[in-house]
């Protein structure tokens, strides 16, 4: 069934709901919902973790307390109502014994344990469904939210965005040899670095390598004082545990470092990891081969520990392992009108250059940002996916 002017109106106010608390849902699915008869708009909300409610029973729960008799409205929401006992019973249920009269829905929910089975209990009850074109704008915005949790619920892994900043030919960084201090060396100017804080935000994780900490003493955190659930993660590969003890990392430690490091005590010593740990940081040892960390086991871990979705912002040497192992889902690559020439740092070693990457990119889009540091250029963002998490989920 077509959507009409109308329907379209109310799912988008949902998603609105829906990005506004995308940050407090993790790792539960970000879903807004919109009760409205007659256009009159009956109660909103949306799911907060921490508040349990999901996006249909907050939006219920508000009618309710404004005095509101929903008996025969229409539900608008951005995801699949569930059909199954979670930490909460079922919204589907919840919106038969409502008496909702029809739902209209931007696209299904991607666990296995519901995708489709939720509409069709509403059809089981008579309730009219409407399910948006999942080529459709509408559609497309709802599974963009749910990317990282589309990913998780299907492969048990979490979802990982991989961003960097590159020179137009394709570098990473200038010659080792030209940089003299532990600094961040910018090659995209401030719209496009504030264009990053917002990946972060929108991340559950961050995560680079010790050879990133040693060259530019970063601080990884998130600058957009927008306010989120839990603080950004930030992870370190370091098997030795070489990440130095005044680095801007361990200054500004607060529960909120994570360092992993080699099972071998003899590589990564048990005194340099008592160091960190009196600094805040959390250590956690790995297996490694050959000196470098087993990234499936990494990922492992991360899933144990609720991380839906992590954002790479790592050296040559880090992208092209991750690459290489097929673990990267979606690129986000920024590019800057200037050259850092042949002996610069590769984009991912042992790998594709960035722009023969991008043509095995699916749904690839293109933004460019003003550029302070190159006058009359601009820097340019390309985005795109190895890994559509939403590509096996087929329609009912």
């Amino acid at each position: 069934m077509s959507l009409t002017p109308q329907d379209e109106l109310h799912l988008n106010r949902a998603l609105t709901l829906a990005r506004d608390a995308a940050a407090f849902a993790s790792p539960n699915p970000t879903v807004g919902c919109v009760l409205t008869r007659d256009d009159t708009i009956l109660g909103e909300g949306a799911h907060l973790y921490d508040a349990r409610d999901h996006a249909e029973i907050a939006a219920l729960k508000q009618a309710a307390a404004l005095g509101r008799n929903v008996r025969g409205a229409t539900a608008y929401v951005t995801l699949e109502p569930c059909s199954h006992h979670g930490r909460t019973g079922p919204c589907s249920d919840a919106l038969i014994a409502a008496g909702i009269a029809r739902c209209v829905v931007a696209t299904i929910d991607p666990n296995p344990l519901v995708s489709g089975q939720g509409l069709a209990k509403l059809r089981d009850a008579n309730i009219e469904v409407a399910l948006a074109d999942p080529q459709s704008a509408l559609a497309q915005q709802a599974r963009r939210l749910n990317d990282a949790f589309a990913h998780f619920i299907q492969h048990h892994r979490p979802f990982i965005t991989l961003k960097a900043a590159l020179s137009v030919d394709g570098k990473l960084a200038p010659p080792h040899a030209t940089r003299t201090t532990a600094a961040p060396h910018w090659l995209t100017g401030a719209a496009a670095r504030a264009d990053v804080q917002l990946l972060r935000h929108a991340s559950d994780a961050i995560l680079t390598g010790i050879g990133t900490i040693l060259a530019d003493n970063p601080s990884l955190t998130d600058r957009t004082r927008l306010p989120r659930r839990r603080p950004l993660l930030r992870i370190i590969l370091d098997s030795a545990l070489r990440t130095p003890l005044d680095s801007t990392l361990l200054t500004s430690a607060a529960d909120d470092l994570l360092i992993l490091c080699s099972t071998d005590a003899t590589t990564a010593p048990a005194d340099r990891e008592r160091a960190l740990i009196s600094r805040n940081a959390k250590v956690l040892r790995i297996p490694a081969t050959n000196g470098h960390l087993d990234l499936n086991a990494l990922l492992t871990t991360l899933a144990g520990r609720n991380i839906l979705s992590i954002l790479i912002e790592a050296g040559s040497a880090l992208n092209g392992s991750l690459l290489r192992a097929n673990l990267v889902d979606k690129l986000v690559l920024y590019y800057a009108e200037r050259e850092l020439g042949l002996d610069a740092v590769p984009f991912a070693a042992n790998f594709d250059s960035p722009y023969a990457l991008q043509q095995r990119l699916t749904q690839t889009t293109r933004i460019p940002f003003p550029s302070d540091l190159t006058p009359y250029a601009e820097d340019v963002r390309i985005t795109g996916y190895l890994h559509d998490p939403w590509a096996n989920i087929s329609t009912p």
